[in-house]
């Protein structure tokens, strides 16, 4: 009778610590990709959506075109959105960040708009009459009056771009998503999950993180809710 490997390893088991022992610097590798990823996505989305809105918010005739564009790239499916890029950019981690940037636009424009369009129009016509010039209110008004909304569609944003980082696997750029796509085509069972788990870890950390800084930032909401 053959005796069973004591290893998990050699077992193959789902939970191994020894995979943990053993793998922890390839882990560490992928988890430091991850972020990386996803943060310069968010980043530049953020930097892209936030003239977006106001361009939106400041010609009404530009809100339906800039909505439009963003829903529809949203709808483009991850596979063909990296294919449409791939010409511009080859295998590389730029291809996977700017298709992650572009799917948060529509996210990241549709509440930074919404946020703007909610400051109430005798706060606007108040700073006006005391003064403020277009950049001025926007700045010190408008903007600091939308972020709840701003932090709620960032916060989607971010944790929507930590699942789709693993996307850039089939491009060899996915994070955590280069080992789940290895250990799935090698049935390797603790990588696979061990990869996962740290993904869904990784997207409830930035949620929890980003709503402290929202809180933080806006206490006068926290004081008109109590």
């Amino acid at each position: 009778m053959t005796t069973p490997p004591d290893d998990c390893l050699a077992r193959n088991e789902w939970i191994c610590g020894a995979y943990l022992r053993t793998r922890r610097h390839i882990l560490l590798d992928a988890v430091l990709q991850h972020l990386q990823l996803v943060t310069a996505s968010v980043v530049i989305g953020l930097l892209v959506a936030v003239p977006l809105a106001v361009l939106a918010r400041r010609m009404r005739r530009a809100a339906a075109p800039v909505l439009g564009v963003t829903t529809v790239l949203y709808t483009i499916p991850s596979l063909a959105m990296f294919s449409l890029l791939l010409p511009l950019y080859g295998l590389s981690a730029t291809l996977v960040v700017t298709g992650l940037a572009l799917y948060s636009l529509t996210l990241l424009v549709r509440n930074i708009l919404a946020g703007l369009r909610a400051v109430p129009e005798e706060t606007r016509q108040a700073a006006l009459g005391m003064g403020y010039g277009p950049i001025r209110l926007l700045l010190t008004v408008e903007l600091p009056l939308a972020l709840p909304a701003a932090m709620a569609g960032l916060r989607i944003a971010t944790v929507s771009s930590v699942s789709l980082v693993t996307v850039g696997a089939v491009v060899g750029f996915g994070g955590l998503g280069n080992l789940i796509y290895a250990g799935m085509n090698t049935y390797f069972k603790a990588q696979v999950l061990t990869a996962s788990v740290l993904c869904v870890l990784i997207a409830v950390a930035a949620d929890v993180l980003l709503l402290a800084v929202q809180r933080l930032a806006t206490p006068w909401a926290r004081a008109r809710s109590r």
